[in-house]
């Protein structure tokens, strides 16, 4: 079976060579990433006793070159001044690795994210009149379910 696994290029001190791109105009160095590795706890016998495949990633949102002011307040507000990233799901420090960065871009992502205000809308006068002729159509077809009045 072949597995899926995103090539990463490490230099020997343990920084990659380029940027996370998050959102448009938003790239956080890697440098900035801290990294915690540690035994992943749960099954697996020898492996998980001895290695430490359990990333812990966090980030410094406060002291980060990577974001303006405004979006640097809108992240604090919603994650935080500190993002932190736990991932032990795979056995693969690499892939764990792979993994945090993934979910910290989305999260800073959605953090960024800045919802259109809503325009006020008002139905057109067509519409009022569509809606008030189906109601009486309706209000009739109900009237003529009834029973006659008597005389």
């Amino acid at each position: 079976m072949a597995r899926l696994v995103r090539s990463i290029t490490w230099h020997p001190g343990g920084v990659a060579d380029d940027d996370l791109p998050v959102a448009r105009g938003v790239r956080v160095p890697r440098s900035e990433l801290a990294w915690r590795f540690t035994a992943s706890g749960g099954p697996g016998g020898q492996h998980a006793n001895k290695a430490a495949t359990r990333a812990e990633l966090t980030w410094d949102a406060e002291a980060s070159s990577a974001l303006l002011p405004r979006q640097r307040e809108r992240v604090i507000a919603r994650l935080g001044p500190v993002v932190r990233i736990v991932v032990d799901d795979e056995r693969s420090q690499v892939r764990n690795r792979a993994l945090a960065e993934e979910r910290f871009v989305a999260r800073l992502a959605s953090a960024l994210h800045v919802e259109a205000p809503r325009r006020p809308t008002k139905p057109s006068r067509g519409a009022k009149e569509r809606r008030l002729k189906a109601k009486k159509q309706r209000s009739q077809t109900k009237a003529d379910r009834r029973r006659p009045l008597s005389d």
